[in-house]
């Protein structure tokens, strides 16, 4: 792990929020295991743009700010389920406020970034 130059102002809340979730799709893996797909395959199949790679890293992000639990079942195969823990439970008010968000400006910012592919 590299040794960061600036360090990061943990007094500010902000700062701290993006640290535990800033990422491109952590939080659509929330939302995916709030939704009830659980297992590594189901999340890489519902995001499907973006890779099995960085979806594991992701998740094990989560996992390492206690977001989210991991349960892993023994036999063969191997089985793993994600779920979410209170504090992961905890972001959901933030997420769908984010989706209603996206759903009232979805007109403007599609016709902003339209404009800008077309430039």
């Amino acid at each position: 792990m590299h040794e960061r130059k600036i360090p990061i102002d943990l007094e500010c809340g902000i700062n701290v929020f993006t640290l535990a979730l800033g990422g491109k799709w952590k939080f659509c893996i929330i939302d995916c295991i709030h939704r009830g797909i659980q297992r590594p395959n189901e999340i890489h199949k519902s995001i499907a743009v973006a890779t099995p790679r960085v979806i594991n890293m992701q998740l094990k992000e989560l996992l390492d700010h206690g977001i989210i639990d991991k349960k892993v079942y023994q036999g063969l195969p191997l089985k793993v389920e994600y779920k979410l823990t209170e504090l992961g439970e905890s972001l959901l008010p933030i997420i769908d406020a984010m989706g209603q968000w996206g759903d009232e400006h979805r007109d403007t910012i599609l016709v902003e970034e339209a404009y800008v592919q077309q430039s």
